[in-house]
């Protein structure tokens, strides 16, 4: 087994474990304080974002204050874990609430004919699947869910730079479809969902069932660490239909050098990876001459590389589609 094969099993080895343990924790803290059970918003935690999109703690006025988020509440730091997983949970569900409330987005059941009981979902734009150009967002591994870049973001910095939403103006200011990957919600009461009880079944599905039901003769591919070993996968098992119609793909500090998956003269040629590095943002990086281009994100952490070079992957996208264009 070669050296590369192994790194991959090792790692996927690695990320599966870590999502059993980060299922296992929250599920094991949730358990601890019961009181929190019922908690579904940020608001019953005493939390709300303010014009800035930052998380603050709601003052007596029952607005934002100055306050940021605590993660120690009390000694038990079981309770003090407990209440960051549900915090995270109500987190999520407020973006997906943005999603559709303020971006307008809709969601599409996977697999198709369930319900939020038995299956998941993807957000898609209005007339995502009427669009000349269609993009689609895949974010990594761990707990974040569809419209989320970092979770530790949203809580921490802001819902500008821990989620998806400035990607989805930015398109719909340039008149794309959208669709937005939900890749890591695998599990229905212990149980795997169907036909997604992977990140990979998940990506494979949307790609068969929802994609050839796209006019879009311009596909753009946005995805996040774990996300590039989702989108390489596609560029091989879907070969024919990915180069016929996916023009430009822009990673950031992706991690799929871990797939196993040898990169294909397409994908090389359309594709970038913005990885992680203190140097200014689109400097040239060393790149192995069988890798997707590497250039600097702008940012030495990894969960901040997808909103420190949003403009710089636009751009790229706006360069590829007019050379397509002009052919």
């Amino acid at each position: 087994m070669n050296t590369l094969r192994l790194s991959s099993i090792v790692y996927k080895s690695l990320v599966l474990s870590n999502r059993k343990l980060t299922y296992n924790i929250a599920k094991y803290c949730l358990s601890k304080v019961t009181k929190m059970s019922s908690i579904s918003s940020i608001a019953d935690l005493g939390y709300a974002f303010n014009t800035d999109g930052q998380l603050r703690k709601v003052n007596n006025n029952g607005e934002p204050g100055d306050e940021s988020f605590q993660f120690n509440i009390s000694n038990d730091h079981q309770e003090c874990q407990a209440h960051y997983e549900v915090l995270g949970a109500a987190v999520t569900e407020h973006v997906y609430h943005l999603l559709e409330t303020q971006e307008n987005l809709i969601k599409l059941p996977v697999p198709k004919g369930t319900t939020e009981e038995d299956g998941t979902f993807i957000f898609v734009s209005k007339d995502y699947d009427k669009k000349d150009v269609l993009m689609v967002l895949i974010h990594g591994s761990g707990v974040v869910r569809a419209g989320q870049w970092a979770r530790s973001l949203i809580i921490n910095d802001c819902i500008q730079t821990g989620t998806q939403i400035p990607y989805i103006r930015q398109a719909q200011a340039r008149g794309y479809g959208i669709m937005v990957l939900n890749s890591n919600d695998n599990y229905r009461q212990d149980k795997k969902i169907p036909h997604t009880g992977s990140s990979e079944e998940h990506a494979k599905y949307v790609w068969e069932e929802y994609i050839p039901e796209t006019k879009a003769s311009s596909i753009v591919i946005v995805a996040h660490s774990y996300g590039g070993i989702l989108t390489v996968t596609l560029a091989d098992k879907q070969k024919k239909q990915f180069e016929k119609r996916v023009k430009a793909v822009a990673l950031t500090d992706s991690v799929h050098s871990y797939s196993g998956v040898k990169i294909s003269k397409h994908l090389l040629k359309i594709s970038q990876n913005w990885v992680a590095s203190s140097s200014p943002l689109d400097t040239p990086m060393k790149t192995p001459s069988s890798d997707i281009c590497r250039v600097s994100a702008g940012h030495p952490k990894h969960e901040m590389t997808s909103s420190k070079c949003i403009d710089s992957v636009f751009k790229y996208f706006d360069q590829i589609l007019k050379e397509q264009n002009d052919k």
